[in-house]
């Protein structure tokens, strides 16, 4: 079975997920879904929502469409490929080493490793021009967007959700502490709660409230409630490091633009 048709078809994709057997025992360890956490979160929203959206209709309805976002979860035919930006894919040869924890490193060139079958086909939506092709939701890789409409988006989440309708306590939950790793984890296990990336002293951004997600070749978008402040960067050079450094200048450059240090966390 083609993949993509296979991707294009969510009934038989909702199949398809259904039957995957864990890999291990849940709880036991943590892995990376690179693309597949998009894709059963797909399913939840379909079964939820009352008119039965996908994910792409329902962000598109009742967040990109009142905010006036430049994003889509499902490229739309009417938007020609001059306004996309063409991208260069990260090369995990050796020179990742200087980049790379070296424990990420040798996960990402082992082909057995689960964290490089996560991985395997994440571009596929690129066309040989390396735009992204149209006609196929994949939340976790083929968003197609800007970096002012992610910061625009967060930005909402930052300051109280009032454009949204979104809860207070919907709010406060995404500021909560991460959930704590499994003992054992590496050093770099990225801290996550809800879904979302959580600060912690080896992955700092915005202050301990903030919550985001980092992005395959270094993009990033938080928000930082404390300091009322929606960010997001793009690349269209991927890289290889955990967080870019062009990134981290960025948002130094940001936090001292309002008279603050982006501070170390320590949770």
């Amino acid at each position: 079975m083609d993949d993509k048709s296979l991707i294009a078809d969510l009934d038989r994709l909702a199949v398809v997920l259904a039957k995957q057997k864990p890999a291990y025992e849940p709880g036991s360890k943590q892995d990376y879904h690179a693309l597949t956490l998009g894709f059963y979160e797909n399913e939840i929203i379909r079964r939820t929502d009352p008119k039965g959206r996908s994910i792409g209709q329902f962000f598109q309805e009742e967040i990109a469409t009142p905010l006036g976002l430049d994003f889509y979860i499902r490229l739309p035919e009417e938007i020609p490929n001059s306004m996309l930006a063409t991208t260069r894919q990260p090369k995990f040869n050796l020179s990742a080493i200087f980049t790379l924890p070296l424990s990420v490193f040798i996960e990402a060139i082992n082909p057995r490793s689960a964290f490089r079958r996560s991985l395997v086909g994440s571009l596929f939506p690129l066309d040989k021009e390396r735009i992204y092709a149209r006609n196929f939701e994949v939340p976790s890789g083929g968003g197609v967007g800007t970096a002012r409409a992610i910061a625009h988006a967060y930005s909402v989440f930052a300051t109280g959700g009032k454009e949204l309708g979104l809860k207070k306590e919907t709010l406060q939950q995404l500021m909560a502490p991460p959930v704590p790793p499994l003992q054992g984890f590496p050093k770099h296990s990225p801290r996550f709660s809800l879904g979302f990336f959580k600060p912690s002293p080896e992955n700092p951004f915005g202050h301990p409230s903030s919550f985001g997600a980092q992005g395959t070749g270094g993009s990033f978008g938080f928000a930082d409630p404390k300091s009322k402040i929606g960010y997001g960067y793009v690349l269209n050079g991927m890289g290889t490091y955990i967080t870019d450094p062009r990134d981290i200048a960025l948002r130094k450059a940001m936090y001292h633009s309002i008279s603050e240090a982006e501070p170390i966390n320590e949770n």
